[in-house]
């Protein structure tokens, strides 16, 4: 096994992303929330914060078990295997998406976050158009939606997120993706150390298993606001349409699921071109 011309290629890339994407200064409207929401979440009770965190990684983790169960996710793995074969007739299960070249899987999660964007988009309009029930499944919809990408990129690079070590590296990195912007590079070098440790076995989880915490639960705080937004635009239509309330929901969702599936995307490019390179390294030592 050779490390390739394009590998070191993407690798460099994916350097120059970590630059850029890191050095964010929050501006000062995101300032303000986050200290609205500092404000807030410390007037709550220490107990009551630990039972909020305890219900959202709950919620979490038994979102994570339907989608994987589901016949949605079967049906992906699927059509994964079969876009994979087009490139390599000897694939038959997840983990040999790995024999693939670093190209073939970026072009596939290409194609998995495109569907996925496109999905978001969609949910964000529908909720838009202002109805009851649709608002109030919006922050359930938005989380499925955004985990599901994230079990998509695993897959697609050859990481089984039926395997409990997996599914919380997953659930970390979904973690990490929708943490605010300049929060994010603490949590992935964490969560870059804590994949360089093997695990004994892939059916135990030996690390730390808690997901939800103040500064991730932003993320469901901004969609709780935009849902309030759009519930006050309901009324605002355009021949009987509320235009700008469909635009900005579709807009919003695309937006959030652009950014988890990139810092998503990111990570785990990154984690395989580092296993590659670890290999070729084994192999000449």
């Amino acid at each position: 096994m050779v490390w390739t011309e394009r590998e070191q290629k993407r690798m460099a890339s994916i350097d120059l992303w970590e630059e850029q994407h890191f050095a964010h200064e929050a501006t000062d409207i995101e300032r303000t929330f986050q200290k609205y929401y500092t404000h807030r979440l410390n007037q709550l009770e220490s107990n009551t914060k630990k039972r909020l965190y305890a219900v959202m990684d709950s919620v979490l983790f038994h979102m994570h078990s339907l989608i994987q169960n589901s016949q949605s996710q079967v049906d992906a793995s699927h059509r994964l295997l079969t876009d994979a074969r087009l490139f390599h007739p000897d694939i038959e299960q997840i983990q040999d998406m790995k024999n693939l070249t670093i190209d073939q899987l970026v072009y596939i999660a290409d194609q998995q976050i495109a569907r996925q964007r496109m999905v978001s988009f969609a949910q964000g309009g529908l909720t838009g158009t202002g109805s009851f029930l649709l608002l109030g499944l919006d922050l359930p919809a938005v989380l499925a939606i955004n985990l599901r990408t994230v079990q998509l990129i695993a897959m697609t690079y050859g990481y089984p997120v039926n395997y409990p070590s997996e599914m919380m590296i997953a659930l970390k990195v979904f973690h990490m993706a929708t943490l605010p912007k300049g929060l994010q590079e603490r949590a992935w070098r964490e969560l870059e150390e804590e994949v360089k440790q093997e695990q004994t076995h892939p059916y135990f989880y030996e690390g730390p298993d808690g997901i939800a915490d103040a500064n991730w639960l932003q993320g469901p705080m901004k969609q709780v606001i935009k849902g309030t937004v759009l519930m006050m635009l309901r009324k605002k239509m355009i021949q009987g349409i509320p235009i700008l309330g469909i635009a900005i929901g579709a807009a919003v969702n695309y937006r959030f699921t652009r950014s988890v599936s990139e810092v998503a995307h990111k990570f785990y490019e990154k984690r395989f071109l580092n296993e590659r390179r670890e290999e070729m390294e084994n192999e000449f030592s």
